[in-house]
């Protein structure tokens, strides 16, 4: 793959970061309540404790907070709408799939085969269910590539898995057919440049830089504003 080409897909990958991620996750902050959260009674008071030395209303709120706004969040938030990022990837470093099932067709830079792949975000983002759906999406493919008389072998069909190095048990399982690239590796046979993933990772980041977004004012504005129902509410 041309650098030019490397080049659109990371400024892809801000696009999409800037029109999609960051104003979804910005979107899931501000919706944030005293009500959003399940709180377990027995582990607040430690947890508050434990991050900021105090139970105080404050420090409770910044317990709930953190975690959610700086992993659940936004984690779903990637998965949710990653189908959009996918998409423009096929434009740029292959092609989007007409087949059922597959979402990018491309030319591996390893072996120079054309691969059919059905992308998905994250290591540990399938469950059983899925596995049986992605087995019937290539079995499919076999029996159209028989009709059409296509020339295509067993590992022609991935699982392109866009970050993570360690399998889930369900992409194990995958696996044991059909192979499963996740992170470095799918990016280097997708572009031919090891060091792709690493690329990419960092240019996500410089979006919050480039558009000098301090995302800071917001969460402790939330905080306090939980803060005060804790102590509306006379504590957990």
């Amino acid at each position: 793959m041309t650098e030019d080409k490397k080049q659109e897909i990371i400024q892809s990958g801000k696009d999409f970061f800037r029109t999609t991620i960051i104003p979804n996750h910005l979107k899931n902050l501000q919706r944030l309540s005293l009500k959003s959260f399940d709180v377990n009674p027995f582990l607040i008071n430690y947890l508050a404790a434990f991050l900021c030395g105090d139970t105080s209303p404050e420090s409770m709120a910044k317990a709930l907070v953190y975690p959610r706004i700086l992993g659940t969040s936004l984690n779903t938030s990637f998965g949710q709408n990653v189908q959009i990022f996918i998409s423009q990837l096929g434009q740029i470093a292959g092609k989007a799939s007409g087949i059922d099932g597959i979402d990018i067709e491309f030319e591996d830079a390893v072996d120079g085969r054309i691969k059919y792949c059905q992308c998905k975000a994250g290591p540990q983002t399938i469950n059983k269910d899925d596995v049986i759906t992605i087995f019937n999406h290539f079995k499919k493919l076999i029996g159209k590539a028989r009709l059409d008389r296509m020339e295509l072998r067993l590992d022609d069909m991935i699982v392109g898995v866009l970050y993570g190095e360690r399998m889930s048990a369900n992409y194990k399982t995958i696996a044991a057919t059909y192979p499963v690239y996740c992170g470095a590796e799918f990016w280097n046979r997708l572009t031919g440049d090891e060091h792709f993933y690493l690329r990419l990772a960092k240019a996500f980041g410089e979006v919050v830089e480039e558009d000098c977004i301090d995302g800071s004012a917001f969460i402790l504005e939330k905080v306090k504003s939980i803060a005060a129902e804790i102590e509306e509410k006379g504590g957990l």
